[in-house]
């Protein structure tokens, strides 16, 4: 299971990665999204998580036995969703006003550092 989470991470980091080389500013987002995941994901993996095993110590018990699921990368992975789900969020909303000035979205038209008149 951990081959296959890790494979699958490894993926999207690669795809990820390839998408932020890409020109077009929807592909530098969809990588961004891509390497978020991917991120997320190999937190996960790290957590050790156990099937069936619980995050917490039961009160009969007085100390933790193993094995055990480490609660600590699953609260990392809540806020690291909440955090890529906003900066996304704010991508998102600065590719709309740029295209809406230049009307392109290509990466090399926007390195331009002219003033656009904006039509009011």
């Amino acid at each position: 299971m951990n081959l296959l989470l890790a494979l699958i991470s490894s993926v999207l980091f690669g795809t990820g990665v390839y998408m932020l080389l890409r020109r077009s500013l929807v592909k530098v987002i969809i990588g961004l999204a891509l390497l978020s995941h991917a991120a997320n994901l190999i937190i996960f993996t790290i957590g050790r998580n156990i099937k069936g095993k619980p995050a917490f110590i039961d009160k009969a018990s007085s100390s933790i036995t193993e094995p055990f699921a480490d609660p600590l990368p699953q609260a990392l992975i809540l806020t690291a969703i909440v955090i890529s789900f906003g900066a996304i969020a704010y991508a998102i909303v600065l590719y709309k006003r740029a295209y809406q000035i230049t009307q392109t979205e290509d990466m090399d038209c926007l390195i331009s550092t002219d003033e656009f008149k904006e039509e009011v």
